[in-house]
């Protein structure tokens, strides 16, 4: 099964910038998430658009963050990139008369719903500054990896 990394990546991405102070490049940041510049353009861009990142052209551009760390939650950042699947589990539709498949449906829709809002609701109360190592750990974190 193929996950979607996206979320994982731009977190990773959003806590070295929040660790550094210089821009950082998109060739950089791809290099270091094994992507392509444009791939990392494309997924950051959502970031951008909701202002939690800015992008500076030219000679010592790059991506920086727009607001502090404090200012941003998982929730915040799961939703500027479209709410991506979070569970790839679905349901049959093909016998809709069937009374077992509408009882399975429905058994899987209710708790799908349950476990998405506890998704959300975990997500809204982490801020990604509580997901920063501490000081002896980020010495070891310093460049991007």
């Amino acid at each position: 099964m193929n996950h979607d990394r996206r979320l994982s990546d731009v977190l990773h991405v959003l806590l070295h910038l929040g660790h550094g102070n210089a821009p950082l490049t998109s060739d950089a940041l791809a290099k270091a998430l094994g992507t392509n510049a444009a791939v990392l353009r494309r997924t950051m861009a959502g970031l951008r658009d909701a202002g939690y990142v800015r992008s500076e052209k030219g000679h010592g551009g790059g991506w920086t963050l727009a607001r502090s760390l404090e200012e941003i939650s998982l929730l915040d950042v799961y939703e500027a990139l479209g709410q991506p699947n979070l569970f790839a589990i679905g349901s049959r539709s093909d016998r809709p008369n069937c009374l077992i498949e509408r009882n399975v449906t429905i058994c899987l829709n209710d708790t799908m719903a349950k476990a998405r809002a506890l998704f959300i609701q975990r997500f809204g109360e982490v801020t990604l500054d509580q997901l920063m190592p501490d000081g002896a750990e980020l010495g070891a974190a310093r460049s991007l990896s």
